[in-house]
């Protein structure tokens, strides 16, 4: 029994021909996954195959993925798309042939004759599939020049930008946004060579329900979506001798950066990361870490305080800008269920211009702060109205580890071959359990590593609680903590954050504490972060090098962290107290569903 036929043992196995090569395969698998089980590949643009997040888009509007059939007698018969064309009991296929090869071809030189020609200063300039498509092609020459779409680039969100003249209409976003994500925002506008995807009656995307999530952006294969550009104001920040500009790196950057330098998917990269911040030209560099470990202060005090006082359960964790939108839109009759909490690059860009600047006698005025971010809607959360602290944004800057290398490059730093350099203090000391924030699961590991000690007054021994990880999509655990049983709920992906909230809504779910990320995976999937073509091995492998990091950690609970028990001794006061919570909690309101 061949290595296929042992995973599909339970499925009916048929026998097909590609390129005279005899296959058994899985009965209605598609040409594309026979070809891949036999190492042919098949060009494709707009079928994308998550297989972690059970999602397939096939379309077959783009025509690349073109193959000949042969019937019994060995005579070619027709083109078919391989995508969605399904493998039967005896079929016999030809990728080779010239007609083939001709048909994907013309489908890319007709989608490139309705392109602009803007590759060098694309945002996707080499790592546009469109483009690399072209490569593999050998498309040389453009045969039919013509009328081409010229809508006008929507800029109206601080996070997403859509250029519909980019657009192949190879609908993986729609896809993502509506079956994944269920935010329903995305869909087909028009018709024929006019054709793109937007929200319903093209209103701007800030007009819309859009979360920012930017998943989206993740799948586009084009330039049609991109996050919003925010390294001109950077470099603009750190040229101003008045400023004093210092950053901040989220968890997940650490475990994903690297990979924009050739590095092995999960490599860490912290030290040089630091290194290179402080070649920039930062005044200092922190990480988000810190902001992390004094949420899980904020929140686990939180959810004490509801158990103990019959409050509001389950507490939903509230690190995610995205689920933020989600359930302000989507379910907002659920409001009273998160934590108030900010996030903690918002706690700690509050920090930095309250006590940090205090403690160095700078006028918070010309403090700049920059958060490096995995995420895209962190963009639009610093931008919104109610966190703000005496009318100074928390966080002045957002980028995402895809700019961050980018500018890197930029400043001609060969980062691979950096030394590696620690973060400044104070506000530079971390514990593992803020490490675990990049990835599901990890928010709500790290408050139940301080809740139980809190709650029960013993000391945790074993503080990795594997019942809480991993990459399904949503998961259910039951924690002990002294006499009692926390009930844990995990999403992550907004569709399954939408099964979990209609469970509460419903009461068909008892919870004591939920969380919930955005993208499939957590953080370390997020849209600011390297490109991963769907191939969810990647995002697996920054999973793990997060909980590396965790373990190499010396202090590995946030109640532990000495610069943030200092902070609250001498600025905070206590936990969930009167001064913590003007400073680090906020609110959230109902927003219309569009």
């Amino acid at each position: 029994m061949t290595e296929n036929e042992k995973r599909h043992k339970d499925k009916k196995m048929i026998h097909i021909k590609i390129n005279d090569q005899d296959l058994t395969v899985p009965e209605g698998i598609s040409v594309v996954e026979a070809a891949h089980e036999a190492g042919v590949k098949i060009p494709t643009l707009c079928h994308l195959d998550l297989h972690d997040i059970k999602m397939v888009n096939q379309t077959a509007s783009c025509r690349v993925c073109m193959v000949e059939l042969v019937d019994a007698r060995g005579n070619r018969n027709r083109l078919v798309p391989a995508c969605v064309t399904k493998a039967h009991e005896g079929m016999a296929i030809r990728t080779d042939t010239i007609r083939a090869i001709t048909a994907r071809r013309m489908a890319v030189e007709l989608l490139l004759s309705n392109h602009p020609n803007e590759c060098f200063t694309c945002p996707r300039n080499l790592e546009c599939e469109l483009q690399s498509l072209a490569e593999e092609l050998n498309v040389r020459e453009i045969r039919w020049e013509g009328e081409r779409m010229d809508y006008p680039k929507d800029l109206s969100s601080d996070a997403i930008v859509k250029d519909s003249n980019k657009c192949i209409y190879c609908r993986r976003c729609e896809t993502m946004c509506n079956e994944v994500q269920t935010c329903g925002i995305l869909s087909g506008i028009g018709r024929g060579f006019d054709a793109f995807v937007g929200p319903a009656f093209n209103i701007p995307m800030v007009e819309s329900s859009c979360t920012y999530c930017g998943q989206c952006v993740q799948v586009c294969p084009t330039a049609a979506l991109t996050e919003a550009y925010h390294v001109d104001k950077v470099w603009e920040a750190l040229n101003d001798p008045d400023k004093h500009v210092i950053v901040q790196t989220a968890p997940a950057i650490r475990v994903a950066l690297g990979e924009l330098f050739g590095m092995e998917a999960g490599t860490i990269v912290t030290g040089k990361m630091v290194t290179a911040l402080k070649r920039m030209g930062f005044n200092a560099v922190f990480d988000t870490d810190f902001g992390a470990d004094l949420t899980i202060m904020e929140e686990a005090s939180e959810l004490i305080y509801r158990i103990q006082n019959n409050k509001t359960l389950p507490i939903l964790t509230s690190c995610c800008p995205a689920w933020v939108k989600f359930i302000e839109h989507q379910f907002p009759e659920l409001l009273d269920v998160p934590s108030t909490c900010k996030s903690p690059h918002i706690m700690f860009g509050t920090i930095a211009k309250t006590y940090y600047a205090e403690k160095n006698g700078l006028d918070p005025d010309n403090i700049v702060v920059v958060s490096i971010m995995p995420c895209i809607a962190k963009k639009a959360e610093a931008k919104r109205p109610e966190l703000t602290k005496d009318e100074h944004n928390n966080v002045d800057i957002v980028v995402t580890t895809r700019e961050l290398g980018a500018m890197i490059k930029e400043a001609g730093i060969e980062f691979e071959n950096l030394p590696e350099s620690e973060y400044d203090r104070p506000l530079g000391e971390t514990t593992g359990a803020s490490v675990i924030f990049g990835t599901t699961g990890g928010v709500i590991e790290a408050a139940i590593r301080t809740a139980y000690e809190w709650m029960t007054g013993e000391e945790l021994e074993n503080v990795e609680f594997q019942q809480l990880r991993g990459m399904d999509g949503f998961k259910r655990a039951t924690v002990k903590v002294g006499d009692k049983e926390l009930k844990i709920g995990i999403a992550s992906g907004l569709g399954n954050a939408r099964e979990l909230l209609e469970e509460i809504r419903e009461g068909k779910g008892t919870y004591d504490a939920i969380e919930i990320m955005a993208c499939p995976g957590g953080c370390i999937a997020g849209g600011g972060q390297p490109y991963h073509h769907g191939n969810y091995e990647i995002v697996k492998k920054r999973q793990e090098a997060i909980y590396q990091e965790d373990r190499n950690k010396k202090l590995r609970k946030s109640h532990e962290n000495p610069e943030i028990l200092e902070l609250y001794k001498t600025y905070l006061g206590e936990p969930f107290g009167e001064t913590a919570h003007r400073l680090l909690h906020t609110h959230f309101e109902e927003r219309e569903r569009i």
